[in-house]
């Protein structure tokens, strides 16, 4: 019968998987913790890297054309050697290497682990060369080999066990382009399950190969018996994955996903653990569109309300934009909080074919504004973090100043209209942590579609700085004397008994119910303090560093080109193809001259005077996204250009992780009267969104008002073609 031999095969190919692994009994990534500092042990650095979307194409040529037909793979044009910034070619070996290569000379040995969010495999936009399966395995194994030169020991490369062959923990997961066809990810177990299985040897708990054979997600004790990164598999939630249909149905691989993952927040709560998130799709949703089906985000967002003790926050790639996010937990759904669900409603696609459009960005990026201009604003002006902490403050200089100038009287009623206005603010935010929202991090790409980029997070160490992290020990599951927390019985099954069990579910005839009843996760005891998303304590995310590689000054091909100039119409009209802001020219030089190949800081969030986050709590966020929300396109008082985007440019600093930085300060320009333009908290959002690809002018045309959309630029390049 056909079943059995499939059975068969699929045990066969899994035996031989494991024979090749060989691993010993009870071995994994996890790590342990030494009571003394053995000379193979590590401390911690309260920092990790966050890499996403790096698309390596081998065959890309330098000055190819960065036009559609050529794809960077022919012709010729002006395709750089470290790749073609801001066009929609992929990115180079070159680039790969080189970035790599900074990695190691700049953050080898200064981070704690990596979070590495898929895409690594290049788009399939040449016709001419269509991809194919060994294609995808070679360029993800490229990014495993990479990652072993930077990180990999070799005193453990020849033996037995493939998971303890890496210095520090690196947590990978699907992205769409990893799989053919693209966004394509069948119910598992399947030959993309089983093959990254072999891939990802190096970085699957052996405990958990058989439930990542199942479904594609694990787990990595990044910090033993503290931290945990969940890696999902969000292909499974995605809208454009046409195989499965969302996370109601018992049936779908999505509500498996998400029971699985109940289940194991439930068991690191208990163990007294907190927990980051990260997957490939954010779960990016506005008012009328959305990259993850409904029910999935209903749940998901569930999950993170009342698992908001214990999770860390949640980082994502995919979008190539740079930003964030927030889940209000004010749109659940009244019958997902009672453990029921239909179907969902069928939301518009905020992806084209599975890919955010430059056109479709800056659509969905006046979206968020859109609702963050709808967000509570705190009483008096204050900013959300400094008015929590204010209103704290028992002797606060207010208090004094009014005690001086008011009757006691005044005072009383002035005290009391203050306390009447905090309470009604926090009671409109989920509390004073803003415990009504969740943040998720959107990192941008490798791959040069604006410019490359990295992320590296800053989290707080305190009480663990003396800890000892060794990797010769089995894994923390096995030391508790327990595998893996199944999802339910038939997650114990042979992968031949659930292949079985898919056929049975395929040709049986059964009436659908209603209503979809899942498990309510438990909140948060009444006890329990906030989480490290909402309150500053150990583990909370404290910042990042965003860094960038100018791609046009590297290359050194267009120097007479203003380094951050780019054609708007070209940038925003574009909408599944873009060839750039150099298209149609050709380098002049006979072969290529980069300049050094070097990241940059675009920004800090430590430092930075307009993001203005103090730290990476979710009030923080709330506020940043409420002043973001607070420009509305009308006519504001004007200041110099320059102005609104100083930020960024105050500080030029030597990147060197190893190096102390030396600043140069600029003399900062004020408008009129001094003051700053409220424009420029949304314009700068928008500029870092796009990397710095966009000039002022550009950001201004399209995104100085409400009004100007794409059609309108259209329009204005008629009468001005110059634009």
């Amino acid at each position: 019968m056909p079943s059995v031999r499939s059975a068969l095969l699929l045990a066969l190919f899994s035996l031989c998987l494991c024979l090749e692994a060989a691993p010993q009994i009870g071995a994994g990534t996890a790590t342990r913790i030494g009571d003394e500092a053995p000379s193979h042990g590590r401390k911690l650095h309260g920092r990790f890297l966050h890499i996403t979307d790096v698309h390596a194409d081998p065959y890309y040529k330098t000055y190819s054309s960065t036009e559609k037909e050529a794809a960077c793979h022919r012709g010729h044009g002006p395709a750089g050697i470290y790749g073609a910034e801001t066009s929609a070619c992929d990115s180079p070996v070159s680039l790969v290497n080189e970035t790599f290569k900074w990695i190691e000379e700049n953050l080898k040995g200064t981070i704690d682990f990596v979070i590495w969010t898929g895409d690594s495999a290049r788009h399939d936009n040449d016709e001419n060369i269509p991809r194919n399966e060994r294609q995808v395995v070679e360029q993800n194994e490229l990014l495993v080999n990479k990652f072993m030169e930077v990180f990999g020991k070799e005193e453990n490369l020849n033996d037995m066990d493939p998971t303890n062959d890496f210095t520090i923990p690196i947590v990978p997961t699907w992205g769409n382009n990893d799989i053919l066809p693209h966004n394509i990810f069948e119910v598992g177990p399947n030959k993309w399950t089983l093959r990254y299985l072999k891939i990802w040897r190096n970085f699957i708990p052996e405990e958990q190969r058989h439930q990542f054979a199942e479904g594609g997600w694990f787990y990595v004790e990044v910090i033993p018996k503290k931290l945990v990164v969940i890696s999902l598999n969000t292909l499974y939630f995605f809208d454009s994955n046409s195989a499965v249909d969302g996370c109601a149905a018992k049936s779908e691989p999505g509500y498996e996903h998400m029971e699985w993952l109940r289940i194991q927040l439930q068991s690191f709560r208990e163990r007294g653990m907190k927990a980051i998130l990260m997957g490939h799709v954010p779960p990016a949703r506005t008012e009328n569109k959305s990259s993850w089906d409904e029910t999935c985000w209903q749940k998901y967002t569930l999950w993170m309300r009342q698992y908001r003790d214990i999770i860390v926050g949640s980082l994502y790639g995919h979008m190539n934009i740079e930003h964030f996010m927030l889940q209000d937990f004010k749109d659940i759904a009244k019958d997902t909080k009672a453990g029921k669900m239909d179907i969902a409603d069928v939301r518009e696609s905020m992806l084209d074919d599975g890919e955010i459009s430059v056109a479709s960005a800056s659509d969905y990026l006046i979206d968020l504004r859109d609702a963050w201009s709808k967000l509570p604003t705190p009483p008096n002006s204050f900013l959300l973090p400094d008015y929590a902490d204010v209103c704290e403050e028992q002797g606060s200089v207010l208090e004094r100043v009014s005690g001086a100038l008011f009757s006691q009287s005044e005072k009383s009623k002035k005290q009391k209209r203050s306390r009447d206005d905090k309470n009604k603010f926090f009671d409109q935010i989920g509390g004073r942590w803003g415990e009504r929202f969740s943040v998720s991090h959107v990192s941008a790409s490798v791959v040069p579609n604006y410019f490359p980029t990295l992320r590296i997070f800053e989290y707080n160490i305190t009480g663990l700085e003396d800890m000892v992290i060794t990797d010769d020990a089995p894994s923390q599951d096995v030391l508790h004397g327990q595998l893996q927390t199944p999802i339910m019985d038939d997650s114990l099954l042979s992968f031949g008994d659930v292949l079985k069990k898919k056929d049975n579910k395929e040709n049986a005839n059964f009436k659908k119910p209603k209503k979809y009843k899942f498990t309510v996760p438990a909140p948060p005891s009444k006890s329990s303090p906030p989480g490290p998303a909402y309150s500053p304590q150990t583990l909370s995310l404290l910042g990042y560093v965003q860094y960038f590689a100018n791609l046009t000054r590297i290359n050194n091909d267009f120097v007479d080109q203003p380094l951050d100039s780019v054609d708007a119409y070209d940038l925003l009209m574009a909408e599944r193809w873009k060839e750039g802001k150099h298209r149609g020219k050709e380098s002049k030089n006979d072969h290529p001259k980069p300049k050094k190949f070097k990241f940059e800081v675009e920004y800090n969030t430590t430092d930075d005077n307009i993001f203005k986050l103090k730290d990476l709590t979710v009030r923080s966020y709330v506020d940043l996204a409420r002043r973001i929300g607070e420009f509305n396109g009308k006519t504001v008082e004007m200041v110099e250009e320059e102005d609104v985007f100083e930020s960024d440019d105050e500080e030029v600093e030597d990147h060197s992780a190893d190096t102390e930085k030396k600043k140069h300060k600029k003399k900062k320009k004020h408008g009129k009267h001094g003051k700053r333009d409220p424009k420029s908290t949304w314009f700068t959002f928008v500029k870092r969104a796009f990397v710095g690809t966009m000039d002022p002018a550009s950001i201004e045309h399209e995104f100085g008002s409400r009004t100007w959309r794409i059609e309108d630029i259209a329009k204005e390049r008629l009468k001005s073609p110059e634009l």
